[in-house]
């Protein structure tokens, strides 16, 4: 027999007394990208398909750096990376509002 599965009260970490997840690396990228993709302003899916649409144009190895100020962004890249097999590197918050979420090239 099914059983529907109900939200309860979800509560934060801060209310459990867990210590609350950092959103992104504040320290600076150990390897310099080979090629920054700009999306700042834009809204997902357009950073994932800039990056879809430009990762070859660096060497197998390579990382490529996409800047993104879209929360929907911070998420969406590390998984197309999981779907397609590349690796995320970082995520890195930029002075100005957003994040450089780097992608290494693995095919």
């Amino acid at each position: 027999m099914w059983r529907r599965r109900t939200g309860g009260a979800r509560r934060s970490p801060e209310a459990v007394g867990a210590e609350p997840a950092e959103v992104a690396e504040p320290i600076q990228p150990a390897e310099p990208p080979a090629l920054t993709i700009d999306a700042l302003g834009r809204k997902c899916p357009i950073p994932i398909i800039m990056l879809a649409e430009r990762i070859n144009q660096v060497a197998t190895g390579g990382v490529v750096a996409v800047l993104a100020d879209d929360p929907a962004a911070f998420t969406d890249v590390p998984a197309w990376c999981r779907l397609k097999s590349h690796e995320h590197v970082g995520s890195y918050e930029l002075p100005h509002g957003g994040w450089s979420i780097h992608v290494r090239r693995n095919y």
